[in-house]
């Protein structure tokens, strides 16, 4: 059974059109290489990158997996934290660049989903390709309260792992309680989208709706925002 996947945003009037509304694939998802960044291991926090603005959401052709792939990273003070750390949690996983402006403006939007989203077993976690002690001085200065994680080749590999191998930042992974990847985000969130996502992945959770149902509603909820944007 095929399981479809959300990957942009700005695709969704694509969607739309489909019959019954059904979420991007990899292989129908046209390449934008001119919106797409390829951030390689070591330059993630190039100059040349510091007013980069990639947000509106990039139909990328990913093959995104059924279940969330296992990978460490090192936290904010060098310790090798697993991705499964938080068993039992519905993940929001982030990845970002502090050189990256779409990314810094989604951190408030961030901050409010884990505050918000925790006491319904939502867990958010940050996953910078970046410098560690660039993240660092970033995440004070922000008072980032989530958990991040840090890399630079073996973030991008964790990206690759997720189907996105030339990530443009910033890009959002929601799974459920399972552990099941249920969307992927490309772009910058706004409250409006993320607020569908995590309605419609909590509805998963609690077995109100399976999970290809929940994947059509996310999609159609999604171009219906498409089509007439709040705010």
């Amino acid at each position: 059974m095929i399981v479809w996947r959300v990957v942009a945003a700005c695709a969704l009037a694509a969607v739309a059109a489909w019959a019954g509304a059904r979420l991007y694939t990899a292989r129908h998802a046209p390449a934008l290489a001119e919106r797409g960044i390829a951030v390689p291991a070591g330059e993630a926090s190039a100059p040349t990158f510091s007013d980069l603005d990639t947000a509106g959401g990039v139909p990328m052709p990913v093959k995104i997996p059924e279940l969330l792939p296992a990978f460490t990273l090192a936290d904010r003070h060098g310790r090798a934290t697993s991705i499964e750390s938080w068993p039992g949690k519905s993940l929001v996983i982030n990845f970002w660049a502090t050189w990256c402006a779409p990314c810094r403006r989604e951190i408030p939007l961030l901050k409010s989903v884990a505050a918000d989203w925790s006491g319904r077993d939502f867990q958010v976690i940050g996953i910078a390709v970046d410098y560690p002690d660039k993240v660092e001085s970033f995440a004070r200065q922000f008072a980032i309260p989530y958990p991040l994680l840090v890399g630079e080749q073996d973030a991008l590999d964790a990206a690759a792992a997720l189907g996105v191998e030339s990530p443009a930042f910033p890009f959002t992974v929601f799974t459920d309680h399972a552990g099941r990847v249920v969307a992927l985000y490309l772009g910058e969130l706004h409250p409006p989208q993320a607020t569908l996502i995590l309605s419609v992945v909590q509805q998963i959770n609690q077995g109100k709706v399976d999970m290809a149902g929940g994947q059509h509603l996310i999609a159609a909820g999604l171009a219906q925002l498409q089509i007439h944007p709040e705010g």
